[in-house]
């Protein structure tokens, strides 16, 4: 993978939201904090447009969620949750995410998708035959590998997660070590908490 940046680049970031959401609350059990999402995808380079792709709920309580977007200058695109007879229900932004940054493409330096979703490999490598610098950001242990190879550039929010995620803490499970005993050949389980624990939620 190869990618250069600068100040006068124009980017476009294009956020999976639901898929960031799934993923840090599956790994984390916490929630993202899109703002600095969008800030390390763009690294001072020129935004010239960030959005946000969401499902509308069938109780509509995502109105708070969406001010916080717009607040920091994420644009929001709405689809409505599909109910089919028998209760199946079906909502995706993939071709529409898709479709707009091959839009977009022509008109920006980068392309930067905030997700992880192998589907979007298709669109990825349209996007660079175009000339685009395309990215991706997102956690990096829910991320396709195929989509990870497929970019000129990809940052891993697992990296640092207290930064990324709203009201995250590690976990400190505690592990077993043996110990022996001063004076004796036996071994005893001993808890030790917080050792050993890297990469560990």
């Amino acid at each position: 993978m190869g990618v250069i940046r600068h100040p006068d680049q124009r980017v476009a970031v294009i956020i999976d939201t639901q898929n960031l959401y799934h993923s840090a609350k599956n790994l984390y059990k916490s929630k993202v904090n899109f703002a600095e999402v969008v800030k390390a995808a763009v690294q001072n380079r020129k935004l010239i447009r960030a959005t946000s792709y969401v499902v509308n709920t069938e109780g509509g309580e995502e109105s708070a969620f969406f001010e916080a977007l717009e607040k920091v200058g994420i644009e929001i695109k709405t689809k409505d949750l599909q109910i089919f007879y028998g209760g199946a229900k079906k909502a995706d932004w993939d071709i529409g995410m898709a479709v707009d940054a091959i839009k977009m493409a022509p008109k920006m330096d980068a392309i930067i998708f905030a997700t992880g979703d192998g589907d979007f490999i298709p669109a990825v490598e349209y996007i660079k035959s175009l000339g685009c610098q395309v990215e991706a950001i997102t956690f990096g242990r829910s991320a396709s590998s195929g989509l990870r190879a497929a970019v000129d550039d990809f940052i891993d929010l697992d990296s640092d997660p207290k930064k990324f995620l709203i009201g995250y803490r590690p976990s400190r499970r505690p592990t077993t070590r043996n110990r022996v005993t001063r004076g004796s050949n036996k071994t005893s389980n001993t808890k030790v908490v917080g050792a050993d624990t890297d990469g560990l939620l």
